[in-house]
């Protein structure tokens, strides 16, 4: 009979500690959920491919190399362009949407830095949205 009770009683204590274990869990979950939203890295999750549609505002542009060459003011057709404060010189720049190769929470390019920065373009026309 003792060994029932204890048996019994083990398997209560197992079974708390997984809802006490789940509910940490979600917690968790939550918690990273609303730091993502807190400080905009939320949305889609690094690495899932979001494709053109996802490229929105305030987005960092990152080239094949890993550099950061801008970040998206706005698309305009085939043409992203770039803010201006985040250019070495101050204007902004057009980039064609040929060159992504996929979005996620960043747009990422087929080309390296140096190929985006001595290629991009002064305006949207440039890019084929002419």
């Amino acid at each position: 009979m003792k060994a029932n009770t204890l048996a019994e009683s083990g398997q209560g204590i197992v079974d708390a500690a997984k809802a006490v274990g789940n509910k940490i869990v979600g917690g968790a979950e939550c918690a990273v959920d609303a730091v993502k939203n807190m400080t905009g890295l939320g949305g889609c999750a690094e690495g899932t491919n979001v494709g053109l549609p996802g490229i929105k505002e305030h987005m960092h542009v990152i080239a094949s190399c890993g550099k950061k060459v801008g970040v998206v003011d706005h698309v305009q057709g085939e043409a992203i362009q770039l803010t201006k404060n985040d250019s070495p010189d101050g204007v902004h720049h057009f980039i064609p949407k040929a060159w992504v190769d996929h979005v996620d929470s960043h747009v990422h390019l087929t080309k390296n830095s140096k190929e985006a920065e001595s290629q991009w373009k002064p305006d949207a026309t440039s890019c084929g949205c002419g």
